[in-house]
């Protein structure tokens, strides 16, 4: 007789919708639901009407249509953040639970590990900033999350699961599809990275070597790839010219060890580029050096555990693939950041942290049970040590966003400046920092944008003012949170 089917505990269920409610409400406690749009959000804003003012706010090569989508609802007939950021905010909270609702089938012998995972990857200080911006990083490690379950439980339908059928096949197709087309259409590149080792287990796993695998992969790809594809071929020339000028206004892509990089971004700025020399501080990032820790030990406890209780293809345990796949593609889409680029930000991995956050919580679990074993002393060191780091990441999380009110509230000052200078509504600036957001707050055009017109004013922070045919102006922008902004203006 078959094996008893195993359900997935209600509670489990109910403790991922509560780590999802959490994650919803928690954020706009720490990040100003009236947080002005950054740069990255005002040029994704900018294809609504109701956010251009008028204005012509160019939507470069790396970009794509993935946010916008995100935002239509709200942005297509309102300019309003806090709206907006409400809106967002609750796409975040769905976008967990669809990116992690998969595993609770994938990991049903442990099902609490989902929650316990969701949590870990939702907790982190980037992760809540982001929550109600309009930005693709999260929505991309959702949807290559939800990829990486289904595609394991394609693999469980068509090798292990006797009571499995073609309903239950076109739901896991269906589910990769979705989440890898999600990933697709928020950050390509990320992708093709997640999509590489999928196809790879396709050909060396025979529970996957059947023909909905690979079809659904592919699916997924053209679904979220086509928009990319139909406007690089109208707006910039084709795919390979929109590649290069992706990848040069990146500042290119070569091989190159950019690790220290990444570990120095780990406690913020948002964008290390360039990064400062000192390091970050120990307390808040020991995360990251734990979490590597995490993932070794629960590969390592479902290996032994299978090989303990003889159950190879059994359905009462964590099975070796539940644990190693995420692993690979996590590793995968972190290769961009850690060996091709020279900057960092935070957002980059977080693809590779949602995926790691699962077998990183086999080992938690496992911890919290040897530690309930051990007496109320090993219990509350445990709980300590993850109420500190849940404390730590919070206060990152409200520490960055009060920067971040204070620096874009630079903007609206050096706006002020430029129209005290004479400088209205119109105009065009150029200048070497934050020349859009600028530009954007202050009505103007950036020059870049617009070659065929001499700038009516240039914005400076820690730079010399340009060679012009004529005397320029300086004016220094007062009470600015980042110190060194000037307006340099010609003599009238």
């Amino acid at each position: 007789m078959p094996p008893p089917r195993l359900t997935v505990p209600r509670r489990a269920h109910l403790a991922l919708l509560a780590v999802c409610v959490a994650f919803v409400l928690l954020p706009a406690l720490l990040v100003p639901l009236s947080l002005p749009l950054g740069w990255d959000e005002i040029v994704y804003a900018g294809r609504f009407d109701s956010y251009t003012q008028g204005l012509d706010v160019p939507f470069e090569a790396p970009r794509t249509r993935g946010v916008p989508a995100l935002m239509a609802p709200v942005a297509a007939w309102s300019d309003d953040v806090v709206l907006l950021r409400v809106w967002l905010s609750l796409l975040a909270g769905v976008a967990l639970y669809v990116g992690y609702a998969p595993w609770l089938r994938v990991f049903r012998a442990r099902p609490y590990v989902v929650p316990l995972a969701a949590a870990g990857y939702a907790s982190l200080w980037f992760t809540v900033f982001y929550a109600g911006s309009a930005m693709p990083n999260h929505y991309a490690a959702m949807g290559a999350a939800a990829a990486v379950g289904w595609f394991l439980r394609l693999g469980e339908v068509n090798g292990a699961l006797p009571d499995a059928g073609r309903a239950t096949t076109l739901r896991a197709s269906a589910g990769l599809a979705f989440g890898l087309g999600l990933t697709t259409l928020m950050r390509p590149n990320d992708a093709v990275w997640i999509a590489a080792p999928l196809i790879l287990a396709v050909l060396v796993h025979r529970p996957w070597r059947r023909v909905a695998a690979p079809l659904a992969i592919v699916a997924g790809l053209l679904a979220g790839g086509v928009p990319w594809v139909v406007e690089a071929e109208l707006r910039f020339g084709g795919v390979r010219e929109r590649l290069d000028l992706a990848t040069a206004q990146q500042g290119g892509l070569r091989l190159q060890f950019n690790l220290p990089t990444v570990i120095r971004s780990v406690d913020g700025p948002l964008l290390c580029r360039p990064c400062a020399p000192s390091g970050p501080g120990l307390p808040t990032t020991l995360w990251w050096y734990v979490l590597p820790l995490l993932v070794v030990a629960g590969v390592w406890l479902v290996v032994r555990g299978r090989r303990v209780r003889g159950t190879p293809g059994g359905r009462d345990e964590v099975s070796v693939a539940a644990v190693v796949v995420p692993v690979v593609v996590g590793g995968a889409a972190s290769v961009t950041y850690l060996f091709l680029l020279d900057y960092s930000a935070p957002r980059f991995l977080l693809i590779t942290y949602a995926l790691l956050a699962l077998p990183a919580a086999i080992t938690v679990q496992s911890l919290w049970r040897a530690a309930r074993s051990r007496g109320r002393i090993a219990v509350a060191a445990l709980a300590l040590a993850l109420v500190g780091h849940l404390t730590a990441q919070l206060a990152l999380a409200h520490v960055n966003a009060g920067n971040q009110v204070e620096a874009r509230a630079d903007w609206r000052l050096i706006a002020a400046a430029l129209r005290g200078a004479g400088v209205g509504r119109g105009c065009v600036l150029d200048g070497n920092s934050m020349l859009i957001p600028v530009a954007y707050t202050a009505g103007c055009l950036p020059a870049k944008h617009h070659p065929g017109r001499p700038p009516d004013a240039w914005v400076l922070r820690h730079a010399e003012p340009p060679r012009t045919p004529g005397e320029l102006r300086m004016i220094p922008v007062h009470g600015t949170y980042n110190k060194g902004w000037r307006i340099a203006v010609p003599q009238q």
